[in-house]
């Protein structure tokens, strides 16, 4: 039987056409036939005159995909087509995925892919619920990468001398070429959804929607702008928000200690002779002139240290306040032989209010007190710039100190900082000059190199600063406890992520929305030219929301004159205006996103999107300031749903990356490198297969040796449908045998179904698509390969046409193929719309035409097939076939046989066991199942034994109990059927009982 089956390799590869299905089985058949005749297809022996009776698997679907040719032919149908269909046919529930705006500004990756193709098999499996799917892809357009990227074309010339509209129109034309470039690569991934009308940051539209959140959170409270120190990019010269930022665990810096010395005056307090100083530290020298306090902690335990014998470190003499659990890290600095004696102890608290010369910034500054400070590292007193750190800056506000910050865009000194450091990069020279300047007045103690983790601009890839300056805020701290109790009832995906975007809400204070680049949408405020005073009220927004819808959007900031921008009533009051030149941060642009969705969603302004997916990292981003700005103008979650995928590495582990050169584009994976032989064309479903097979809520590697593994499983499901193909020629769903006259094997394999589906379908619910793909190879070779195609084959082949087996047997497999396709369906959609075109009666279900696979139910099982007493009498006849492969393989090794045809079986069990009982009613069942030609089910007893006989004994458990189960095999007395290779015939070269009926019939 196992040559027989060579002939479902034949067929045209070529798409289906009455003549070439006709040309194609008669080449099948009569090719199929000489193999099943000699049982090697050697042609020299002779023909086997029965194979013309064989009814042998004839079908023209092609085993090889040729995916980058034929996926085309079905690539509209299963798209745009579909997409269209399913909005006006569809009566479920409206179903929306919000797609996350993939930034414009360069190729897609295999990241994008993975995406953009696990979204689209969510939508896809709706579709096939019925629902009516709204998947509006969206493209972010402003921000600096794309203004960087767009001057990056202008080469030579001086970016300074460009006015902003010549640079936000470079930067829209680059985001309109980049969003038609990734348009087109979307949808070669065949990812549904309404491409001719994307949602695009950049649309005046979608800009006058972003403000309307922006009024409703100007009126509500939480906008404001402040003078504070903020993330600061001296590269890209903007501030920038936390989740912009990205750490360098390799970043090295500079930490110094450094004597303050104390005013004469505090020293006397202290009670102390002579000079006394303050021992800080600080791992940002740069930062010293700008020293306003040093802070310590009112609790800790403070002393006045005499060092004698200071060698070239300190003077002999020199008198140091430091913690005193930090002795032994001052003691190691100094050289051996210095002694250190302790004058006196204070508590912090008796050090607030002492007095100390900031010789950098020449001002007499206070020791404050700070909770902050710990006695885990440095010196236990800290050096204070309020200027230049969030926790300095609020230590300045509760003792009135201004947030001092001698730093300009560009990351150098200003001239306040003094002749020695003005124009110095504060991150480079600046900081070397800084040190120098400590030495020179002798006040530099110690310092060391060190390696640490430091924030570095996302884009740009170099370190930031903290850096004072006047900034628009989001005022999260009124707004994290609402946030955070509206995900609660938000399903997550893996559950982590609720931890993970809790903890990120939980731990800010306040977002910072300003950015200091003109290619975005501004922050639509006006100041008094003479008082300086802001004007940001309902009215005046009110009236920019207009100019941006009626005017071409967010150009008119810059192209129309003031005047036009303020509302009527303001124009005329006497006072002059001018614009503010700040714009918005793009997590706030895309963050509104939910905004825009408001008019094409069923249940208007409270309408949330049914799942929201993205990557980890947004968590930080997207994820984080849709839920901020939601809660902010509506108090809920703007997400039902939340789903969270890992990042994309190479196939050693690491991340992707361009300098690395281990970067991967899909189109390479999809059409192949010019070399096909070293790097093939697979084609998109492969790609989507394997990433529907991937637990991607971890990180996942892609690579050309796991490409080249993979590709067996795309081909074994190939052939699993082309065997059902091939087997349900001619079958037509008016011959299907109703479920209750089913043969046992085929009602036991519909339970299987059954289960199978409905375990698919749990996790389909649960966006697992991954355990429905292993869920899919379970089936397909446990349950369909090893098993039931293996048992079915005589049934299939050696049956008369109108055999009720055989018509039994085509029913499964027709329900098995519906079934095995539509969970196939929306990971490999190419794949499925093919079957769909290759099997005509799949398109005649229901008493109506379909076009599309995905025009019909996902699930098409049905509950009466779930019958738990069968199918445990079908797992224990498959542990007896288990038992009896040993049996026979034993003989196959020994040469006592070839085929497992050759071998009948006794099986001895007592017979009056539950199993034993089975057993006897399910003889003929029994044959199938171990694929012999004969059992016998008999009582035990002493048996006789011979060299010719194979036995195997064993403990069965089945049926709820035990037997003892001994199997001997020995090799068929009767002779080989001619056509169906069954020993069942009583002379050699004579044909069987059942195929004289069949012939006979012909």
């Amino acid at each position: 039987m196992n040559q027989a089956l060579a002939a479902l390799r034949l067929g045209a590869p070529s798409p289906v056409t009455s003549g070439s299905r006709r040309a194609a089985q008669q080449s099948a058949a009569s090719l199929s036939a000489r193999a099943y005749a000699t049982g090697t297809g050697d042609s020299k022996k002779a023909k086997n005159p029965y194979s013309h009776t064989l009814k042998l698997p004839q079908t023209a679907f092609p085993l090889r995909a040729d995916a980058a040719r034929r996926e085309k032919q079905f690539r509209d149908r299963c798209t745009d087509t579909l997409y269209k269909w399913q909005l006006e046919h569809n009566h479920g529930p409206q179903f929306v995925l919000h797609d996350g705006p993939p930034y414009a500004n360069g190729e897609l990756h295999i990241g994008h892919f993975m995406n953009k193709v696990l979204k689209d098999i969510i939508n896809r499996y709706q579709v096939m619920q019925g629902k009516r799917v709204l998947f509006i892809p969206g493209f972010d357009g402003h921000g600096l990468p794309i203004e960087q990227k767009a001057l990056a074309t202008l080469k030579h010339r001086d970016h300074e001398l460009l006015d902003p509209m010549e640079i936000r129109k470079l930067a829209r034309n680059f985001a309109l070429k980049a969003i038609a470039n990734q348009t087109k690569g979307f949808r070669e991934y065949a990812v549904m959804g309404d491409w001719a009308n994307p949602y695009l940051t950049i649309d005046p539209a979608y800009e006058a929607s972003q403000l309307e959140v922006f009024k409703a959170m100007v009126m509500r409270g939480y906008i404001y702008r402040q003078y504070k120190p903020v993330y600061w990019s001296p590269s890209s010269r903007t501030a920038l928000a936390e989740a912009e930022l990205e750490y360098n665990d390799g970043h090295v810096s500079t930490s110094v200690y450094v004597k303050m010395p104390l005013t004469s005056e505090s020293a006397a307090k202290l009670g102390a002779e002579g000079d006394v100083f303050a021992a800080i530290w600080t791992t940002t020298p740069w930062t010293l002139p700008a020293n306003s306090a040093i802070a310590v902690h009112p609790e800790l335990e403070y002393v006045l240290i005499r060092i004698t014998n200071g060698g070239n470190v300190c003077a002999d003499g020199t008198q140091l306040i430091v913690g005193k659990s930090r002795l032994e890290t001052i003691s190691d600095m100094l050289p051996d032989g210095v002694d250190i004696k302790i004058v006196d102890s204070f508590s912090g608290k008796e050090l607030e209010g002492l007095t100390y010369n900031s010789t950098l910034r020449q001002k007499e500054c206070q020791i404050l007190l700070a909770n902050y400070v710990t006695s885990e590292s440095g010196t236990g007193l800290v050096h204070s710039a309020p200027g230049h750190g969030q926790e300095d800056y609020e230590l300045g506000l509760a003792y009135g100190i201004d947030a001092y910050s001698p730093v300009d865009d560009y990351g150098r000194f200003t001239d306040d900082a003094g002749p020695g450091l003005a124009g110095k990069e504060v991150l480079g020279e600046g900081t070397s000059a800084v040190i120098e300047m400590l030495v020179s007045t002798g006040q530099l103690f110690f310092q060391q190199k060190f390696t640490h983790s430091y924030p570095y601009d996302w884009r740009t890839k170099l370190p930031i600063i903290q850096r004072a300056t006047p900034q628009w805020f989001a005022n999260v701290e009124n707004l994290k406890d609402s946030a955070c109790e509206s995900i609660e009832d938000v399903v997550m995906m893996p559950e982590s992520g609720r931890r993970r975007l809790r903890a990120f809400v939980s731990g800010r204070k306040e977002w910072c929305i300003s950015r200091q680049r003109v290619w975005g949408v501004p922050i639509p405020v006006f100041y008094n030219a003479r008082s300086g005073e802001m004007l940001l009220t309902e009215a005046s927004i009110d009236h920019v929301i207009h100019v941006f819808r009626t005017q071409g959007g967010s150009d008119a900031w810059w192209e129309l004159p003031v005047e036009e921008l303020l509302p009527p009533e303001i124009r005329g009051d006497g006072e002059t205006y001018i614009k503010g030149t700040d714009t918005m941060d793009v997590w706030f642009d895309s963050g509104t996103s939910w905004r825009f969705l408001k008019d094409k969603t069923e249940g208007g302004k409270d309408a949330r999107a049914d799942v929201y997916l993205e990557g980890s990292d947004q968590h930080r981003g997207w994820f984080q300031s849709s839920l901020l700005t939601s809660n902010a103008v509506r108090g809920i979650a703007p997400y039902k749903a939340l789903v969270t995928h890992g990042f994309t590495l190479d196939e050693h582990g690491r991340k992707m990356s361009k300098s690395v050169g281990n970067t991967l584009e899909p189109g390479f994976v999809i059409h192949g490198g010019k070399d096909k032989k070293k790097n093939p064309a697979y084609g998109v479903d492969f790609l989507r297969l394997l990433v529907g097979s991937t637990d991607y809520t971890h990180d996942v590697s892609f690579g050309p040796t796991i490409f080249s593994g993979f590709s067996d499983t795309i081909r074994k499901i190939r052939g699993t449908m082309r065997f059902m193909l091939g087997n349900l020629d001619g079958f037509d769903p008016e011959m299907a045998v109703p479920y209750e006259k089913m043969q046992s094997i085929d009602r036991y394999i519909l339970h299987e179904l059954y289960h199978f589906k409905k375990s698919a379908r749990a996790a389909f619910d649960g966006f697992e698509f991954f355990r429905a793909m292993q869920a899919m190879s379970n089936f397909t070779n446990t349950t369909l390969s090893a098993f039931y195609f293996d048992i079915s084959k005589d049934r299939l082949y050696a049956c008369s046409t109108d055999d009720l087996q055989r018509r039994s047997t085509q029913s499964a497999l027709f329900h098995i193929l519906i079934n095995y396709t539509t969970t196939l369906a929306p990971v490999t959609c190419h794949l499925a719309e093919e079957v769909w075109e290759f099997f005509e009666p799949t398109r005649k279900l229901h008493g109506r035409m379909t076009s599309s696979v995905f025009q019909e139910p996902w699930d098409q099982t049905d509950k009466a097939w779930d019958n738990q007493t069968l199918a445990e009498d079908w797992m224990a006849l498959r542990k007896i076939r288990a038992l009896a492969n040993k049996t026979i393989e034993a003989m196959r090794l020994e040469k006592k046989i070839g085929s497992s045809l050759e071998a009948e079986l006794d099986i001895y069990l007592p017979l009056n066991s539950r199993l034993g009982q089975l057993l006897i009613k399910s003889e003929d069942d029994l044959r199938q199942v171990c694929v012999t030609s004969k059992v016998n089910v008999r009582e035990v007893s002493g048996t006789s034994r011979s060299s010719e006989m194979f036995t195997e004994e064993e403990c069965v458990q089945a049926l709820g109990s035990e037997a003892v189960v001994r199997i001997v095999c020995r090799r068929s007395l009767l002779h080989k059927c001619p056509r169906c290779w069954n020993f069942h015939s009583t002379r050699e070269g004579c044909l069987c009982q059942r195929c004289s009926n069949v012939t006979a019939n012909l």
